[in-house]
């Protein structure tokens, strides 16, 4: 004749609590690694940008829709150098420090998640040599 085993209600309790802890961590990891941290940090990227001078934007409204603008043209797949180009076209200037900072301060504060993108982009970018330099 065979033994049943009995199981106790407590045993039981613990080893679906185990499963479940199990699971509720193996979904916490994953969340982690599926959902970027970052944040934006938009108070930081104002005072950069509206402090610095030579970007003259109107308001602060002016300065976040165009740093969500550079985010945009990064997540669309453009590059650094076209970027780079279009900054320099909408501020009229031939500075790289100013173009360059200003698309560092967006990526870095409004779309970190987009950063490796931009690098990668930029990776073996060269200033375009201008005449008499």
């Amino acid at each position: 004749m065979m033994q049943q085993r009995s199981v106790s209600h407590h045993t039981l309790g613990k080893s679906l609590a185990r499963v479940l802890f199990a699971f509720a961590g193996l979904f916490g990891v994953a969340a982690v690694l599926v959902t970027p941290c970052a944040r934006a940090d938009v108070v930081a990227y104002l005072v950069n940008v509206t402090v610095r001078l030579g970007y003259n934007f109107a308001n602060a409204d002016a300065a976040l829709s165009y740093g969500y603008g550079i985010c945009d043209e990064v997540s669309q797949g453009r590059t650094y150098p076209q970027v780079m180009g279009d900054v320099k076209a909408d501020f009229n200037t031939s500075d790289e420090y100013q173009a360059s900072y200003l698309i560092t301060q967006a990526v870095n504060e409004l779309c970190s998640a987009l950063i490796w993108q931009l690098r990668n982009s930029a990776a073996h970018y060269r200033p375009p040599v201008t005449a008499g330099g």
